[in-house]
């Protein structure tokens, strides 16, 4: 079962991680449930997100105000990864992490010795990147590609606000260190990487941290990333942008 939880990034409970179960729905409200919110637009049982096989369902309790997924208002819906749920004042984000199973080899094909092997899906193609030396396939300055701008914006977490301007194609994440430097205890000094080779060609890559990196709330080692999606580290999340 995909382990997932709920990040709430904003309401009275900001901050608070709130794990899902495969074993029972997690009940919201304001009177009864298991997360209460004391907020006047929360009814006294909301909504509840449970499990239907390897997904994630939502579904409105016949709420007064009602309930909103990426700014829609629902009444039974399957949630995606990275997803935001606004119930009443207080707006969540899920995030998953699933164990991936390792495929059979195909005949002649060698089997990975690490799980440091990556695989990159550039346009249609499949590029193998091998070996512990994976985490330094970048390792010199990238040129920030002509007339892109980019820039991400903390979201959620101790550096609510801040911006962060890219003056090059590789932008280092990391706790109070690196071009990207935040506050957050739960981020590695050396946490992740934001790399651009063009306006429709950007990645996501883990520095092998700690606590893991998030694109649009699943756990990744490596991610093809969009103007608009989500990265999270530690209690952090952060929203991409991108223009020209």
């Amino acid at each position: 079962m995909t382990r997932a939880f709920l990040k709430i990034i904003s309401g009275a409970r900001q901050g608070l991680n709130v794990p899902l179960s495969g074993d029972s729905p997690l009940v919201i409200g304001r009177r009864e449930g298991d997360l209460l919110l004391d907020d006047s637009l929360v009814s006294g049982r909301h909504c509840q997100v449970s499990a239907r096989g390897v997904e994630w369902v939502l579904q409105d309790l016949g709420s007064t105000n009602g309930t909103t997924v990426d700014g829609r208002l629902v009444r039974e819906v399957v949630l995606k990864p990275g997803c935001e749920l606004s119930v009443g004042s207080t707006r969540m984000i899920l995030f998953t992490s699933a164990e991936e199973t390792q495929a059979e080899p195909k005949p002649g094909q060698e089997v990975p010795k690490n799980h440091l092997e990556i695989a990159w899906l550039l346009d249609e193609e499949l590029v193998e990147v091998k070996g512990s030396a994976a985490a330094d396939v970048i390792g010199q300055d990238l040129r920030l590609p002509p007339g892109v701008h980019a820039l991400v914006e903390v979201i959620a977490g101790a550096d609510l606000g801040k911006i962060f301007r890219f003056t090059r194609g590789n932008v280092s994440i990391g706790r109070k260190t690196g071009d990207i430097p935040l506050s957050d205890g739960e981020v590695s000094r050396r946490h992740s990487v934001i790399e651009i080779f063009g306006r429709e060609m950007i990645f996501l890559r883990d520095f092998g941290s700690t606590n893991g990196t998030y694109h649009n709330g699943r756990r990744v080692s490596v991610a093809r990333v969009r103007s608009g999606d989500t990265i999270g580290v530690g209690k952090t999340v952060m929203r991409l942008q991108v223009t020209r």
